[in-house]
């Protein structure tokens, strides 16, 4: 028999605030997809990439007034990682030979900066973008749909809603600060959205199985102080696994180049809305679902005498 603790921090005291600005946060994400939208990469809508150095400082105007000449001024000319380094993104063109259009863009930026290199050149065609975007949208709703089964099979329905919904809270909220500063949605960015997901679960997965606990095993039946104490319980687990994933990440992040960029920022967000959303979001819809004890208690079996 377990007993309440005697440091026992009172979370839900915050409840109300904090999902106030989950709900402020869930639409904001959302009028931003759907205002802005997503800075899709080139994964996604296809094109040509071409990423070229320079041994001293490349003036973009420059770049971009020699595409425009050769026909190009649709293209995206940005600084990739240092002011000597650019990366030139050009959308797919129906009169286009995707294979050369790499090297056509090549020879008009060389043009205006001279002693240009070529590092890298990507060409992926507009109707593999095209699949590889229903495919991306497919993979995230299967994997919350699977996470949504397992939770159901585990817990109770009401655990199944709550941590299907603190799940989605997440992904949106990572979704809408992409649409907020357009930072660039490719393949690594999925990869990183996906992660989210089963980070943000299983740190919802180990408060829940806590609260079933102390549900069982203890003399309390309040369910906010049910709530805090299981909270109180995996705290210092939650706050070392965050805090030393967030480390990794950073260091990721400030070392580990632009093309790891996207993905670092991408789990950082997701790590911070996954353990505010496992504490606050998760628990918050439990207290409004009212989950009591009667939701865990398992149905004794009857025997039937099968006896004349």
């Amino acid at each position: 028999m377990t007993t309440t603790p005697e440091k026992n921090v009172n979370f839900m005291k915050l409840a109300l605030p904090m999902g106030i600005l989950s709900i402020v946060l869930v639409l904001a994400s959302v009028v931003l997809l759907a205002t802005r939208g997503l800075n899709l990469g080139l994964d996604f809508t296809g094109g040509t990439v071409v990423e070229v150095a320079a041994p001293q400082d490349i003036a973009l105007n420059d770049l971009r007034d020699a595409l425009a000449e050769g026909g190009y001024a649709d293209a995206i000319v940005q600084h990739f990682g240092s002011s000597r380094d650019v990366v030139v993104r050009v959308p797919p063109h129906e009169t286009d030979n995707g294979d050369e259009v790499g090297l056509a863009v090549f020879e008009m930026v060389s043009s205006a900066v001279p002693s240009l290199e070529l590092r890298r050149v990507e060409f992926v065609g507009p109707q593999v973008g095209d699949e590889l975007r229903d495919q991306s949208g497919l993979a995230v709703l299967f994997a919350m749909g699977a996470m949504l089964a397992y939770i159901w099979f585990r817990f109770t329905n009401k655990f199944g809603v709550a941590a299907l919904l603190a799940l989605v809270h997440d992904v949106i909220v990572v979704l809408g600060a992409f649409a907020l500063f357009r930072w660039q949605f490719d393949l690594t960015v999925l990869a990183a959205v996906l992660a989210v997901v089963g980070y943000s679960i299983n740190d919802t997965i180990v408060i829940a199985d806590h609260i079933r606990e102390d549900f069982r095993s203890s003399r309390q039946s309040d369910t906010r102080t049910i709530i805090n104490h299981s909270i109180t319980r995996t705290l210092s687990r939650t706050m070392i696994t965050s805090a030393t994933t967030l480390l990794v990440l950073i260091a990721l992040y400030v070392f580990g180049g632009e093309m790891i960029s996207g993905f670092a920022i991408t789990l950082i967000i997701g790590v911070l809305v996954g353990t505010y959303s496992s504490v606050y979001v998760a628990n918050g819809l439990l207290l409004l679902m009212k989950v009591d004890k009667e939701d865990f208690v398992v149905p004794e079996r009857t025997e039937v005498d099968e006896m004349p």
